[in-house]
Formats: C-alpha cells, structure tokens, sequence
C-alpha cells in the first residue's frame, strides 16, 4: 500500500525542516561509535572499577569476550507498574550469560507516580522528572562499558526521559522493556461516577477510597489508556519493543520470556555483529511520525504532545503541532479505551490490541513499515503476537478482525474519521486538545471566562456555589516557567459534574490537564503561557471566549483595540518557589522552553540536537 499522502507530506516536510540539525546528531553518534567492545578503550584502571564487581563476568568483561548490556532502570516498588521490574536485571544477567555476553546495571532513574502527586506540591516536579530522568539516564550510560542498553520503566514521564537520555548515546542500540498492565478492576465508568459524586458531596472518603483501592489494586500499570499506556504503544508503533510487549501482564511466563528475549536480541544488534540496529537510525523521522499517527488513531495522551517534540529534538527532529494536528485529521480512531471510552488496556489487548491497529494503519499507508525496529524486521512484523509454545517463546499474526468493534475497528470501519488530538490558535495562542473523548456536542463553546490563577481556587468557587451557567474556566499560571506545568487531573470530576447537570463548561489552562483527559472541552499547554506574557494573562472575567475544537480555534471574543491595549495581569509566585522540593528545580524553571518545544530544559541552543 502506497503511504497516505498526508503521511507523506509531513515526514519529507520534518525531514527538510531538520536537515542541518539530523545530520549534526547522526555525525556525532558516528563519532562515538568505538570498534570492538567499548570498554576496551578504556585505560586498565577504569577498566578495573568497571568490572571489580561483576563476579562470574568478570573475566569476560576483563577480555572484551562478547557484548555488554547496560541497564537503566526506574524500578522502585512504590510504583505498580515498575514493582514488577524488582528481578528482571538477574533474568537479563542470566540471559546475556547464556547468550555469551554480560549484563550491569548501569544506573537507576527517579520513577515518580502522578496517580499519587495528581493535585499535590509534588506535581509541579512531575514535568521535569522527565528532564531529571534523561540526566540521569545519560550518567548511567557515561561510563563507556556498554555495547547495548535496555531500558526499564513504563509510566508517564519516565519512558520519554530514557527515550530523550538515551539519545545521547545513540551509537547502541536500545531496547525498552516494559512490565504489562494490572488486572483488571472495577468498571472505569463505576469509578468516575463515585469520584463526581465525591466531587458533589454525595460519597464519602471511605467510599471514594474503596473504589480507588478496587481500581489501583496489584502489581503492574494502571489499566486506563493514559499516558503509561500510551508510552507503550509509541515503543511499539516506533519499533522499539519486542513485538507485542507492550500489554503482557506482569508476572507471567510470557511476560519473563519476553524480558529474557529483549536481552538476547540487544546482544544480537550491537556494532558487534551482522545487524547492528543504534537507536539513532531507529529513532528517524519516519518513527517520529509513526508516533503521532499512533497517538492519534488510539486517543492517546495529549502529555504526547509535549513528549514527542522534546524525544525528536533530542533525535535532531524538529516537529510541531502543525504536524501533529495534519496527521491527526487524515488517521481515523481505531480505538475507545477509558477514557475514550468505557474498555480497559486489558480488554482492548483482548479484542486484537496494537497488532490490530498496527496492522491496519500499515494497510491503510498510515504507517512508516520500513523503520529498523530493535528486533530485527520491519513494522508490520511488530504487529505480530508472542506466545508460548510450551516453554519456547514464538510470535503469530493478530487476529484478522476485531473481536469486539466497541473497543477496536479497522481502518474501513472507524469510531470517527479523524484522531484524538487538534491543534487550536488564535488571539489566545496556540495549544491542544483532545477530542477523541469528547461528545461532538462539547467539541464548542461561547461562554464569559472565569478566571482562577490555581485549580484550587477554581474548586473552591465550586464548593462556594459560585459556577452557576455556562462558562470557560481559566485556569494560569500554571506553565512549565510558573510552577512547572502540574498536570490539573483534580479538575476532572467537578467539571464533569457540572457539565452533567447540563451546564456548558469547558477548560482553558496554560497547564496539562492528564493523560486521563475526558469528556469536558480542555484546551490546554496554552503557549505561550501566562509567566511569559502569554494572552491568558490579559483575560478578565466575563470576557466571552469562543473555543472550536472542530474548526481548531481559540479566541477571546473582546474588541481588538481593548485586547491590544490591556496590561497583562502579573501573579505572585513566589509560593511555587520551594517546599517539597521545588527549590531544585529553579534552574529549570528558568531555562525551560514554551510548550510546543517539549517543555523541556535541556536544550540551550535551538541549533544543538
């Protein structure tokens, strides 16, 4: 199948748009490319520091007889998702053994749990955590004794830190490693409803803590299609998994075979042998657009929409909402997974998964097939599904159609004609929205802003009484300068309730909303945000605001030559300033770049991938 046009004319379009930055990081990851074993290029006592440890490596680590494995891991027993990490570097030591090399844990990363921060002090860390873990992912890899890397970790910010990390040494080849969902628990749609009703005083504590405890319950990812889920199924559409990794449960025989596989293929892939796949000819920009168009035929996360620009840029891609915006008009929605709609990640894996969505988004020429994915084939073979035969782990093709059309659809029979996210601008500025989980009815609103300057003064006009009619509610100086952009998921069952007690509400807020985004209108990453002149700092309340999702519009609706004369308002931010932590961070609140370029503080020069 001939690639869709709009697929087409997006990569060329970021292709020529990065050129000059592209070839400046694909000439420095060639000039860090050693011949033979890196570690022999060490000197004998850094080379002894290297290997003093290593026990039964130790004498082929000392010889530079076969490859050597780095491991970063996010594991830490806090997260469920990452508890289950806990044995796999003595599985990936065993495995490297047997396969004639070696694994070392090559450094671990801070894993944070927005699920527990969501609507805290800690949350205004949560972004840069990501920037933190592509630091620390750097250090680990720094060392010069590794010929590969796998990376453990699985939710939001931690995937796209190792990915932005572990760019820098993109002469390896990488391999992410992932643990699988949770089981199932209660119905999500049970668990929204307790928790507008918590929202509305109608449940109490203990019963809103029930439900939580019947959701978030067991070892492995959060069931939900948020943002972990949606890392996984971006390691996928980019090649980056073994195929089929990514919604194996924890703690199974196909979940270890599986982790036990990816060690062997990174030995099989480094400079060392016939088929060496670095994660710098891996991470193109046809993988970059086969990550969009993933993210829009699933109704991913809209967290993405800072992750993908940050991961390019370190890869020396320039992209932006444009982009993401065209393609996602020209892929249609394959999938309604919470909170799109009312399956989880298990059910949909069920129903025929991403194989299913890989398989018919190649087959439509939505997909880039000819990526160099870490396992040795080409796209369409990572639609394939592992399975063991008795002991030996093997891969077959999906199933042909769906087996439950509420939950996954091919390309000819979609839930809509067009993805989960739009771009938005206009005399607010730029921003994005998500629409796959939003009723066509919501997807507009003209409505007086409500301006609030924290989301806790916006729940506290709640509890008061005070957001009677129909409104947008303005939410500033919450941008990655001002605090450090919190994800404002705390926000979700007010509005929700107030939309269903018919009410027309809806969100606009230089801050992320969550990979949980639903089923109220939420504009969000508004750039540039408020802290640095944004126009979000010019609104006042009663100011009418149109927003369009469907035509891509946000305008504040107020004559030009008053909008043109107003004084921004100036906020007091001192109290973001330390506390919790937050007074390590100051260095990236300084320097951290607007929100279409990722959010992110790591890259000073916009010449410098």
């Amino acid at each position: 199948m001939p690639l869709h046009p709009v697929v087409e004319r997006v990569t060329a379009r970021i292709a020529d748009r990065s050129r000059a930055t592209r070839a400046t990081y694909l000439a420095r990851m060639e000039a860090q490319r050693t011949d033979g074993p890196a570690r022999r290029a060490l000197a004998c006592g850094n080379l002894a520091h290297g290997f003093a440890a290593a026990g039964t490596d130790k004498a082929g680590l000392r010889a530079g007889a076969g490859g050597n494995i780095g491991i970063v891991t996010a594991y830490n027993d806090m997260l469920s998702a990452h508890q289950p990490m806990e044995q796999y570097p003595t599985l990936v030591r065993m495995a490297a053994r047997n396969a004639g090399g070696s694994a070392q844990v090559a450094g671990g990363v801070p894993a944070m749990c927005d699920g527990v921060t969501q609507g805290r002090t800690g949350m205004e860390l949560s972004l840069f955590s990501r920037d933190a873990i592509a630091m620390a992912t750097a250090v680990s890899l720094s060392h010069e004794m590794f010929d590969a890397a796998l990376m453990l970790g699985v939710c939001d910010k931690i995937v796209p830190g190792l990915l932005i990390g572990a760019l820098s040494f993109g002469h390896l080849p990488v391999v992410f490693v992932p643990a699988g969902p949770m089981p199932s628990g209660i119905p999500n749609k049970q668990k929204a409803e307790v928790r507008q009703r918590y929202a509305l005083g109608q449940a109490s504590r203990e019963e809103l803590l029930d439900a939580e405890a019947a959701s978030y319950h067991a070892p492995g990812t959060c069931t939900f299609y948020g943002t972990a889920n949606s890392n996984q199924m971006l390691m996928e559409v980019m090649g980056l998994h073994l195929p089929g990794s990514a919604f194996v449960p924890p703690n199974t025989p196909l979940r270890d075979a599986l982790t036990v596989a990816a060690a062997e293929q990174a030995l099989r892939i480094t400079a060392l042998g016939e088929d060496y796949r670095p994660l710098a000819r891996t991470v193109d920009e046809k993988a970059i657009v086969n990550a969009m168009v993933g993210l829009a035929a699933t109704g991913g996360s809209t967290n993405h929409a800072l992750h993908l620009v940050a991961i390019a840029r370190a890869a020396g891609l320039r992209i932006d909402w444009d982009d993401l915006d065209e393609l996602s008009q020209a892929t249609p929605l394959l999938a309604r997974v919470y909170p799109n709609g009312s399956a989880d990640v298990n059910q949909f894996q069920a129903a025929g998964g991403l194989g299913l969505v890989i398989r018919e988004l190649i087959d439509a020429g939505l997909l880039h097939p000819d990526i160099a994915c870490v396992h040795g084939g080409d796209l369409r073979q990572q639609a394939l599904e592992p399975w063991l035969d008795d002991l030996a782990l093997r891969w077959r093709e999906p199933p042909t159609q769906s087996r439950d059309a509420d939950i996954v659809r091919g390309v000819a029979d979609p839930f809509d004609r067009e993805g989960g996210l739009r771009r938005l601008q206009g005399n607010l500025g730029r921003a994005v929205v998500k629409v796959s989980a939003v009723a066509p009815e919501f997807r507009r609103i003209e409505a007086p802003a409500r301006v609030f300057d924290s989301q806790d003064a916006l729940l506290a006009a709640f509890k008061a009484d005070q957001l009677a009619g129909d409104f947008v509610a303005v939410v500033r100086w919450q941008g990655p300068r001002a605090n450090g952009m919190p994800e404002l998921h705390k926000l979700t069952p007010t509005l929700a309730a107030l939309q269903d007690r018919g009410q027309r509400v809806a969100l606009l807020t230089d801050g992320r909303m969550s990979g949980a985004s639903g089923k109220v209108l939420a504009a969000i990453h508004v750039s540039p945000e408020a802290a640095s002149g944004g126009a979000l700092a010019k609104l006042r309340d009663g100011d009418r605001v149109r927003i369009d999702a469907e035509a891509g519009t946000m305008d504040a609706l107020v004559a030009e030559a008053e909008w043109q004369a107003r004084t921004p308002d100036q906020a007091d931010l001192s109290g973001n300033r330390s506390g919790h932590g937050r007074e390590l961070f100051a260095v990236m609140r300084a320097q951290v770049g607007p929100a279409e370029q990722g959010a992110c503080a790591l890259f000073v020069d916009e010449d410098t991938p």
